[in-house]
């Protein structure tokens, strides 16, 4: 079988459907055609593919097989050297695949299926696995490849995309969490993530300026600091993060939300990323560490202090509500005789937050700003309302909604579109 002489793409995620079909399409018994066919359509329709489903599973493998070749071309493009040779290999039995007439397998394994996923109609329905942009952007390398006359062409259009999208679940997916399952550290997509614009964050904008220079900075590849946003509540310090996402994913910035129960699994993140070509910001929400917790440790290790150093593809950004992101007591500033060396203890805890190279403050709006905010968010909407009346609700609302902030105004244009009519 043809699916043996691989060199590269051997691997595969779902290799028991790709032997199944090969096998079928080289004449080889064995596999039933009825469950193979049916397994064509189950993946598809997990994946929302529709149209030539054999192309668009093929285009998958190509998309998702990471490799010593599309590794080596993710974010970069093309690359010299003797694995273009062993791709070009792979790329004409893909090819051969890929030219198949489904309509002859029909007739050739005597199951009159196949011939209807030539240009199959999806029922509408979402992905079950990623979302609509990934799924097109697989369609739209399927058709390409459709296209291509010869395995050169083939490497050619493939190098262009592991350039402009990446390869595998970090090329076709922004953000990322992390599991730790039977003592195995692993790196989970995250399918569905709030999508946030910095122009729709209303103020702040020395703030802002200050977080994209940082990460511009980063994605160009030149020096660049982690980086700790602190300040009041609902005032768009996550908010502000993930907006950094979207603005700087095309050019290879991924991120990665740890807990503060993972810290302990932060090495093991690190060695599975800083060997690829994009950049990864290591998110860290709402950080904060109680007296009695220690996992703070971990974390200084790993930004300044460990015999490892930090790869250069990848920044901690982290929020806080609080300055120093452990809580101090009073006693921390006094001489306490049991303790002779108290100051000590309360340095160990400061040093934490020094070793954030950029720290930026957001503080609650004022009343004036918190009305621009209320106005901004309203015309996004398209909440059709007085601007007097708006501004007068918007007040009552926060009184016994938590006050003034960016939060509080985003959750009552929400109440305001969610009454009845």
């Amino acid at each position: 079988m043809k699916t043996d002489e691989l060199i590269l793409y051997r691997e595969t995620e779902h290799g028991a459907l790709l032997r199944d079909m090969a096998a079928m399409i080289e004449g080889i018994e064995g596999p039933d055609p009825f469950r193979t066919a049916g397994a064509l359509v189950e993946f598809s329709a997990a994946h929302g593919f529709k149209g030539n489903l054999w192309h668009s599973f093929l285009a998958y493998v190509l998309a998702t097989n990471e490799n010593a070749f599309s590794t080596a071309c993710e974010i970069r493009g093309a690359v010299k050297g003797t694995v273009n040779a062993l791709a070009l290999h792979d790329f004409a039995i893909f090819k051969d695949w890929f030219d198949c007439d489904l309509d002859e397998l029909d007739k050739r394994t005597g199951c009159p299926l196949f011939g209807l996923l030539k240009d199959y109609e999806s029922t509408g329905t979402h992905s079950t696995v990623f979302n609509r942009r990934i799924r097109d952007r697989i369609q739209q390398l399927a058709e390409s490849l459709s296209e291509a006359r010869e395995p050169a062409d083939w490497h050619q259009a493939l190098t262009g995309f592991y350039r402009d999208f990446g390869v595998g679940k970090f090329g076709l997916h922004k953000a990322f969490r992390v599991e730790n399952r039977d003592g195995e550290t692993r790196i989970l997509p995250i399918k569905n993530i709030e999508h946030v614009y910095l122009e729709d964050l209303v103020g702040y904008e020395a703030q802002k300026q200050k977080l994209i220079e940082n990460t511009e900075a980063f994605v160009e590849g030149r020096p660049a600091n982690n980086c700790l946003l602190f300040g009041d509540s609902g005032t768009g310090k996550s908010s502000s993060i993930k907006a950094i996402l979207h603005k700087y994913y095309h050019r290879g910035l991924r991120m990665i939300e740890i807990y503060k129960y993972q810290f302990k699994d932060i090495s093991q993140v690190i060695s599975q990323i800083k060997s690829r070509n994009y950049k990864f910001i290591l998110y860290m929400d709402d950080l904060s560490f109680e007296e009695f917790e220690v996992e703070y440790k971990y974390l200084k290790a790993i930004i300044e202090g460990g015999l490892e150093v930090r790869p250069e593809n990848v920044l901690i950004y982290a929020t806080s509500n609080r300055r120093h992101l452990i809580r101090e007591n009073f006693s921390d500033k006094e001489e306490v005789r049991e303790d002779m060396h108290r100051s000590d203890t309360v340095q160990e805890k400061l040093s934490l937050a020094s070793r954030f190279g950029v720290t930026i403050y957001y503080g609650r709006p004022d009343p004036k700003e918190f009305k621009e905010i209320v106005l901004s968010v309203a015309r996004r909407e398209g909440v059709d309302m007085p601007e007097e009346e708006l501004l007068s609700a918007a007040n009552q609302w926060e009184l016994s909604h938590g006050g003034i902030s960016g939060r509080t105004a985003v959750q009552f244009v929400t109440w305001l579109k969610g009454r009845k009519k």
